[in-house]
């Protein structure tokens, strides 16, 4: 048999082979018997893009149900918003709990997550769904504002995260939590418990700010811009910054950015080696600027690299160029923070089920500066996989076949 003819069926034999041993090797590993609460209120489709994220670790990593040793399921196991791709919902929260039941959820869990808590609004339900639509509907952008259909964080919510705080239990929640809509007194309630405070302002890239091509732009964004200033000149990519009163500051590639789309840099070496990220990473989607206090510090950071004019634009309104990105508590609580839409990632459950499949996650995404793959692969699933792993194994966790 002729050399290349022996290469070519090894190749073969590999490309036939390794996807069976990557599997073999995720089948034989031992689950994990591990209780997460899991809440998401923005939910517009079954495939549960803000939270799938979080259970494609959790079945690649074989964390199961204690009750039964089942993977957690994305489209049930969580609390929130269910929608039934019909254009119907349903909703289980914890509205009807007494604080006995609060209680006692928060007892049977070793974790809880809240993912994104900003909810629905008519526009993009009607939008997803227009036969649901009242005749009379005058039909909207999906990226124009309307009425609130659901969200925010709550109090009998607050209470289950401070019920878990004082069991020491592990946390993790992220944008949005304290921004609207929630409300005022339990954004305060919730930034006194954990020692971080919103400074009202949010922030996005957008790959095209030029209206006259498809964008992804909210249609207020620009319409309050153009009330404040009077037009807009925009026609490139740029970064947005929104205040909870409407107040709009747009930076521009270019114009007022050196690099145009937010990096995120960690701030010491230890932690590049502890959590597997990246020294530096872009971040194309929602994130806040928020200011932290002890026993608060940042893993990492937010920063916006801007030229003399962006400078003076940040400066007049008072947005720093630095600000946390990943927070963790340094005290006795497990505490994390992801200072922006960490856990909405364009993925589904594919390749979970294959041992080391993220070595060849740089095959799966491109170099554009908007695309969010890469975020995933090089950061959250490196990230997030070691915080759940680190407090299982330290507070003893008992594996099973």
């Amino acid at each position: 048999m002729k050399k290349r003819q022996i290469v070519v069926i090894t190749l073969l034999a590999l490309v036939i082979l390794l996807p069976l041993i990557s599997w073999t090797v995720w089948y034989f590993k031992d689950s994990k018997p591990f209780n997460i609460l899991i809440v998401d209120k923005t939910v517009l489709y079954t495939k549960v893009q803000e939270h799938v994220s979080l259970n494609w670790i959790l079945k690649h990593e074989k964390y199961v149900k204690r009750s039964n040793k089942q993977f957690y399921d994305p489209q049930t196991d969580y609390f929130g918003l269910f929608p039934d791709d019909l254009g119907g919902y349903s909703i289980k929260d914890f509205n009807h709990y007494s604080n006995e039941q609060l209680d006692s959820l928060a007892d049977a869990q070793d974790m809880l997550y809240y993912t994104d808590l900003y909810g629905m609004y008519v526009a993009e339900w009607y939008d997803a769904y227009p036969h649901v639509a009242p005749p009379n509907w005058n039909f909207l952008p999906p990226t124009e504002r309307s009425r609130h259909i659901y969200g925010r964080l709550t109090e009998k919510e607050l209470r289950v995260l401070k019920r878990i705080k004082d069991q020491k239990k592990l946390i993790i929640t992220e944008f949005n939590i304290m921004a609207l809509p929630t409300h005022t007194k339990e954004r305060r309630e919730f930034e006194e418990t954990f020692n971080i405070k919103w400074s009202t302002w949010v922030g996005r890239y957008f790959s095209v700010l030029d209206t006259n091509k498809k964008n992804e732009l909210p249609i207020w964004l620009k319409r309050n811009y153009i009330q404040q200033y009077g037009d807009w000149p925009f026609t490139k990519s740029g970064i947005a910054f929104v205040r909870s009163d409407d107040k709009v500051v747009i930076l521009e590639n270019e114009t007022d950015l050196r690099y145009e789309v937010p990096l995120m840099k960690v701030e010491k070496p230890e932690y590049l080696k502890k959590y597997g990220i990246l020294a530096e990473m872009k971040y194309p989607f929602w994130f806040e600027i928020d200011s932290i206090y002890a026993p608060n510090v940042a893993i990492s950071s937010y920063h916006v690299y801007t030229n003399q004019r962006g400078d003076s634009l940040l400066r007049v309104n008072r947005i720093p160029k630095v600000f946390p990105a990943v927070v963790k508590a340094e005290g006795n609580y497990p505490f994390f923070y992801f200072a922006g839409d960490f856990c909405d990632n364009p993925i589904g459950m594919n390749g979970v089920q294959m041992a080391k499949i993220e070595w060849l996650s740089s095959f799966t995404y491109t170099s554009h500066a908007q695309e969010r793959l890469s975020f995933f692969w090089e950061y959250y699933q490196p990230l997030t996989t070691t915080i759940i792993n680190d407090y299982y194994e330290k507070k003893g966790g008992r594996r099973e076949r």
